[in-house]
């Protein structure tokens, strides 16, 4: 039965409790009527036959958002889509795309390299790693950095990044018209440090391209040296090391240096004895030197750690190192610890070792360099590549005789060959039996 629905018989019309639900059907309004179920929920349905002869219901609203006339009036309109030939269902859930579409279309003219650069902070990684290493998120943040913070050296504040007058940008428009412009500006404070945004920025939108909500905003292939090399520098491969002739003048750099800060000048000299990276060596603690049985182990680049032998100068070295305390009576962990530092060990070697070689009259060699000058010195050492390699931490090959893996012990030859070529190009008179390991002298900070 139908019936011309008003206020009143909408709001008495009742569902008997023997039934899940009632329906009172519109004589004004084709197709419309009123359900109520047994739980009293009330709602406005409209139900029709598709001309398949397929029946379809669906849901208007309820009678708090929706008045009788607005309900017959949206009945109508279902009603006339039908008529078409049309299953408003379809209709319905095609608007609704339409609507996703248009407001995802809005979002990704809102959504900045910012955003995004904020989750690739939070959950990016390189390839086949766990996580990017402390250096190089400390440099990611820097690029990205407004700047105008206080230095930790000198005075002044802080210059933005160089990744910084993107940030703001809307993420799908970097182009590479965009990185092209963007570079020729910033490469006027510095090409290099400029080109080595770039890379930052093409690891970046890399990343992007892998995750579902950012592929089509980006053009993976923006910030790619291949398609910049027009603007770029040309890759320029470091070859700065300390000559064999040069070690003497350098070492002597060292003493002047060991006269006002102690820990730098042997943390340069560990560097030059054992090829390690710079964050490698600035990382070891006590509980990785083992001076019983004459080795260390060194958090590793490519592996998780390594293994390398303790020689005699480097280990009577490193014996007279201070264990620093904290305040609170607590052990710093580090060799090189520095109490000044908020990582508690040697953050930045780079102005000392300047001065080692202004006072050794020598051209520019940087830290990484120290680790080419060890490659270097051990050749001339006559010390086998295979086993220069696997102490720096190379990644062996199974290609090559020389590269295959040898234990500590076999290695312990050739580093201390090493060694003693080292001090005796650096006038260094050393007698291993003399100077053992003593007990390590505990500073308070």
């Amino acid at each position: 039965m139908r019936t011309k629905l008003t206020a009143g018989r909408v709001a008495g019309f009742t569902c008997d409790v023997t039934k899940a639900q009632a329906f009172l059907w519109d004589s004004e309004a084709k197709g419309l009527g009123l359900r109520v179920t047994r739980n009293g929920a009330r709602a406005y349905v409209f139900q029709a036959r598709l001309r398949s002869g397929d029946a379809v219901r669906m849901t208007i609203g309820t009678p708090q958002a929706w008045s009788i006339d607005a309900a017959r009036e949206r009945a109508r309109e279902l009603q006339r889509i039908i008529d078409v030939g049309r299953d408003p269902r379809e209709v319905q859930a095609e608007a609704a795309a339409a609507d996703a579409a248009a407001r995802a279309e809005r979002e990704a003219h809102t959504l900045t390299v910012a955003d995004a650069w904020a989750v690739y902070m939070r959950e990016g990684k390189p390839k086949r790693k766990d996580a990017w290493k402390p250096r190089y998120v400390a440099d990611l943040h820097a690029a990205a950095s407004p700047g105008g913070k206080p230095k930790a050296r000198g005075e002044g504040t802080t210059k933005p990044g160089h990744l910084w007058p993107l940030m703001g940008r809307p993420l799908r428009d970097i182009t590479q018209d965009v990185v092209r412009d963007w570079y020729r500006e910033e490469s006027e404070r510095g090409k290099q440090q400029a080109a080595r945004a770039v890379a930052m920025l093409s690891g970046f939108l890399s990343w992007c391209g892998t995750r579902r909500e950012y592929r089509e905003l980006v053009d993976t292939h923006a910030a790619r040296a291949s398609e910049l090399r027009d603007v770029l520098p040309a890759a320029r491969r470091r070859t700065d090391a300390l000559e064999p002739d040069q070690v003497r003048a350098w070492w002597a750099g060292t003493e002047k240096l060991a006269a006002r800060n102690r820990t730098a000048a042997l943390y340069l000299r560990a560097l030059l004895l054992t090829g390690a990276r710079r964050e490698e060596m600035a990382a070891l603690k006590w509980a990785d030197v083992d001076f019983r049985w004459r080795r260390v182990t060194i958090a590793d680049k490519i592996d998780a750690t390594r293994t390398v032998p303790l020689t005699p100068y480097l280990s009577w070295m490193l014996s007279t190192l201070p264990r620093l305390r904290r305040d609170d009576g607590t052990l710093v962990p580090y060799v090189f610890g520095n109490l000044r530092s908020k990582t508690e060990r040697i953050a930045e070697p780079r102005g000392p070792h300047e001065d080692v070689l202004a006072d050794a009259g020598l051209p520019h060699v940087s830290i990484h360099g120290l680790r080419r000058s060890f490659a270097l010195l051990g050749e001339a050492a006559g010390a086998p590549a295979g086993a220069i390699a696997q102490i720096m931490g190379h990644r062996p090959s199974g290609v090559h005789e020389g590269y295959k893996p040898r234990s500590v012990d076999q290695l312990r030859e050739h580093l201390t060959r090493v060694e003693a070529f080292v001090l005796a190009r650096a006038g260094v008179e050393f007698d291993a039996d003399k100077a053992r390991p003593g007990a390590l002298e505990v500073v308070h900070g």
